[in-house]
């Protein structure tokens, strides 16, 4: 189920195999006179040479991560945190996690008590705290099941089942109409849509069969659940009805929940339930055995993690009460999604927050007298394994049921699996907190940019938008205390910070930063400063090639390799010690040094031009006489990389 992390962020965390349509991508076109260059591209190329630096593997592991690639995400925090151990909590978190999936469990371990020791108020420390021997207790647990194929698995995405009748349904993204079929541009595949399927006496499920075109449109179909009189249906469906697509501020279509009501042998009726909403997704619903309370998941406001899950009241009246989380006994700072409830009122749920085997595993709780939850169970394997497990529902009388894996050996990228379960503070002070977001490059102000706050455990709080002048606000947050800000917008790479309050009254403000993801650069442009290179400094007195240049040096190398047409004149400056003109010769050596070390690795010299400025560039006040410290100086010791043609 490792689909498109970086490229939804938040929403292919939340929600699974169910994707989200974005707006058309107005940046296709063309330009003869600028180039765009990849970070994240040119940082793999630089890697695969020899070339290594922490930010460099920090920013490669995250990007695999947040991309659901958790085996390639594992290699490179191993290369890390062979490096540096002067890492975030959260890496430590993240290295756990991508260990899990490539089965390396007792440095996973390692990695999670470290995570305990660095941010022991996190929930998913304090559940790993709390259960060090987790590993134990899943074998315990495990062989209750049986496993094996359902027999309608396709080369394509297969999951989500929920009981109809005497027969199963299911999202799949095959396309059996005859009709040319559409692709979803996130995922490379068809548009799910739901699919039943009758069930054998041994649980194997027969030839599926589109349920019904009343529900399935040209968007995403998902997740459905009926009422036992099998009349009334809620389903997931892109936000998409009576042929009107809606959209979130950021043109993108999220997800709701729909009901809909059986009309003869049609289904008839089709409206979204009132708690959805354009702007956050609303999912996977799952009804109680009275069918008087109905769980989803959700990213609303006031989640905890990435996803939730949530409660509503469903009224004798076929009204809806007021969402409610469940809390960190069970939504944790990861993902929670695809709740079902057994008629003994047990609460089964996907999880990565929980300690488990890897990816999404299945977990159980019992609900107490008064409806909460508590001591979350993993089900253990072989219904869990080292890769997504999710979607899981059983009959409490038959006890078969059915999960859906991407784990190896599968048919397609999500599969549906038949199984048989054979084993049984108030604060003396008040503070504000607001912010300004910028671009890294321009300094301008960046509008409709997601803000969120978390506390010290990375505990949701708050979600805002800056505004147009690229403001936004919190409002009041408590005093002296850490707090995480994550900033997320389109087109830029997502950045977290850390900030305290002050233990007084008064207003903190945060300025925040962010850096495009593919960066325009165009005749006239300083290579260094539009890539964010750090500046080429060389020891004093020498020209010779530092280790540390060579590295920043390699990332204009790239640049020029992917982009043939790009000419630039490389301009050496020196500090003020020295006479004029020794430093005059001084920087045109250096320049030189900087040419000939192109050229050396692949650049032809006709792209290249090199001139020595000395000190007559200086960046400060350190000219002649003045004093100043060693790292002012070094600062004028410097290189730069100045397209100066693109044909």
């Amino acid at each position: 189920m490792k689909k498109n992390y970086v490229l939804m962020m938040l929403l292919s965390c939340l929600l699974g195999p169910l994707s989200a349509q974005n707006k058309d991508n107005k940046a296709d076109k063309e330009y003869d006179s600028y180039a765009y260059i990849d970070a994240i591209k040119t940082y793999e190329r630089m890697f695969e040479k020899g070339y290594k630096s922490q930010d460099m593997l920090l920013k490669l592991a995250n990007a695999y991560y947040f991309n659901g690639d958790l085996e390639n995400a594992a290699k490179y925090y191993k290369e890390l945190f062979a490096m540096t151990k002067e890492v975030s909590p959260e890496c430590y978190y993240r290295f756990a996690q991508s260990l899990k999936s490539i089965k390396e469990y007792a440095l996973a371990d390692e990695m999670m008590a470290k995570f305990n020791k660095e941010n022991g108020n996190d929930i998913r420390a304090k559940l790993a705290a709390s259960q060090k021997d987790y590993l134990a207790v899943i074998k315990k647990n495990s062989g209750r099941y049986t496993i094996a194929d359902a027999g309608i698995n396709s080369p394509y995405s297969d999951y989500g089942p929920s009981y109809y009748k005497n027969k199963i349904v299911f999202a799949t993204a095959r396309d059996t109409s005859g009709f040319v079929k559409r692709m979803d541009p996130w995922t490379g595949e068809g548009f799910t849509n739901l699919y039943e399927s009758s069930v054998t006496t041994d649980g194997s499920l027969e030839l599926a069969k589109q349920l019904s075109r009343n529900l399935n449109t040209k968007f995403h179909e998902a997740t459905p659940v009926f009422t036992k009189d099998g009349k009334r249906v809620y389903f997931t469906r892109n936000n998409y009805l009576d042929g009107k697509r809606g959209k979130d501020l950021n043109e993108t279509t999220l997800l709701k929940i729909y009901s809909a009501e059986l009309e003869g042998d049609k289904w008839k009726n089709c409206k979204e339930l009132p708690f959805n909403s354009d702007n956050y997704s609303t999912a996977h619903p799952a009804l109680s055995v009275d069918e008087k309370t109905m769980y989803f998941v959700s990213d609303r406001p006031g989640t905890i993690g990435q996803s939730d899950i949530y409660k509503v009241a469903i009224n004798d009246d076929g009204s809806f009460g007021t969402p409610e989380n469940l809390g960190s006994s069970i939504n944790t700072e990861g993902r929670e999604t695809f709740p079902f409830i057994t008629e003994k009122n047990e609460l089964y749920f996907a999880s990565d927050g929980h300690p488990g085997l890897g990816g999404l595993d299945v977990f159980v709780v019992k609900a107490k007298q008064d409806g909460t939850f508590k001591d979350v169970l993993n089900v253990g394997e072989p219904l869990n394994s080292s890769k997504d497990d999710f979607g899981f529902i059983i009959d409490f009388k038959t006890k078969m049921g059915y999960v859906t894996s991407n784990r190896e050996g599968g048919a397609g990228g999500d599969d549906i699996y038949k199984v048989k379960e054979i084993k049984p503070i108030e604060y003396p002070c008040e503070q504000t907190m607001e912010g300004l977001v910028t671009d890294v490059e321009t300094k301008e102000a960046v509008s409709g940019a997601k803000v969120s706050l978390f506390d010290s455990s990375y505990k949701l709080l708050k979600t805002v938008t800056s505004n147009t002048d690229g403001k936004f606000d919190f409002g009041q947050v408590d005093c002296d205390t850490k707090y995480y800000i994550k900033t997320e917008k389109e087109a830029y790479n997502t950045d977290e910070i850390s900030i305290s309050t002050a233990d007084n009254t008064g207003k903190t403000v945060v300025p925040i930063s962010i850096e495009k993801t593919l960066k325009k650069v165009t005749i006239g442009d300083d290579l260094a400063k539009a890539f964010g290179i750090k500046i080429i400094y060389f020891d004093l007195n020498k020209a010779d090639i530092r280790p540390d240049a060579a590295l920043e040096l390699s990332k204009i190398l790239d640049v020029m390799m992917q982009n043939p047409t790009i000419k630039i004149d490389i301009r050496s400056h020196t500090d003020s010690r020295q006479t004029e003109a020794y430093n005059k010769k001084l920087s045109e050596r250096r320049a030189d040094s900087t040419k000939n070390w192109l050229i050396q690795n692949g650049i032809d010299s006709s792209r290249l031009t090199a001139k020595g400025y000395g000190e007559s560039q200086l960046v400060n006040k350190c000219a002649d006489g003045v004093e100043c410290t060693e790292e002012e100086h070094q600062a004028n010791r410097r290189s730069e990389f100045v397209i100066i043609s693109m044909k």
